[in-house]
């Protein structure tokens, strides 16, 4: 794709990459049960009137999502004690008005790819910038997201 093709997509679709492209990267998610919500309507939705914990996490076409953060969600679903009531997923770069509405339950929080994000009852309580995810494991990923369930999942 030339670059030039990046800008055109991204002003008749609001995509970045072609669908073909980004969707393994959405099933890593919604494989092991995200719902991916893909308009701001879907977010609002899901979070607005929220009770319980949610997890969200905004993915990336980056290698830090890829290589870390994903897997590091994905085991920190597996080896928690307590885990989140829901799980939902935004796509930077694909989805911006989602990922526009989903950040916006982060206020204060300047916008990252990837994020992981702990909501309750609607509110943050804990939140991973991609700072916290470059560099580390996914092992120490989960180990950080174990200790968020711990304290703020039921």
């Amino acid at each position: 794709m030339k670059p030039l093709d990046i800008v055109s997509r991204m002003r008749t679709t609001g995509s970045m990459y072609d669908e073909s492209f980004v969707a393994p990267m959405r099933e890593d998610l919604t494989d092991v049960g995200f719902r991916e919500l893909r308009t701001a309507e879907e977010v609002d939705a899901a979070f607005k009137d929220s009770t319980g914990t949610v997890l969200v996490m905004v993915n990336s076409v980056c290698g830090c999502a890829a290589g870390r953060a994903r897997p590091g969600v994905k085991l920190a679903l597996r080896t928690a004690k307590k885990l989140p009531q829901a799980l939902a997923t935004v796509f930077a770069g694909q989805d911006p008005d989602a990922t526009t509405r989903a950040r916006s339950y982060f206020a204060g929080h300047p916008p990252t790819s990837p994020q992981v994000a702990l909501l309750k009852d609607g509110a943050l309580v804990y939140l991973m910038q991609r700072h916290q995810i470059e560099g580390r494991d996914a092992t120490e990923i989960a180990s950080d997201l174990s200790r968020a369930f711990e304290q703020h999942c039921d």
